[in-house]
């Protein structure tokens, strides 16, 4: 699972940002196949986007979801519409917020920085994938 991954702080020792550690744990737990090169389109989607928007940890959901039900593109069918929208729901539900800013605000931990918000995200990514896969 992706978040017991991300809950033992993976990605951390190699200063991984919250879209990274989503995308890179989850193509190691459900072999994405994804080579390093896509793995670095998830470098600029940290921090709210460099911009303290929609979180880091949820975009890198977005992208593992593409990865795993999208065959050609995103317009083929709506169940990768269907699946962010349950994705975005159930997280803003759990935590309040989706953007970085008040995320950071009203869940940072000083000792673990954003790992709680990210493992929220995993958790609910986890939950998705687990369930779609039967």
């Amino acid at each position: 699972m992706i978040a017991d991954r991300i809950r033992d702080g993976y990605g951390e020792e190699e200063k991984l940002n919250c879209a990274e550690k989503i995308l890179y744990a989850s193509n190691e737990v459900y072999n994405l196949g994804l080579d390093k090169n896509a793995l670095k389109l998830a470098a600029g989607f940290g921090g709210g986007m460099c911009t303290g928007d929609l979180c880091g940890a949820i975009t890198g959901s977005i992208m593992v979801l593409g990865t795993m039900f999208v065959k050609n593109n995103g317009h083929e069918s709506d169940k990768i519409k269907k699946l962010i929208q349950e994705l975005i729901s159930r997280y803003k539900e759990e935590m309040g917020y989706i953007d970085c800013i008040p995320l950071k605000e009203n869940h940072l931990d000083e000792q673990v920085k954003c790992r709680n918000i990210i493992v929220k995200a995993a958790e609910i990514l986890d939950d998705i994938i687990e369930r779609k896969a039967k």
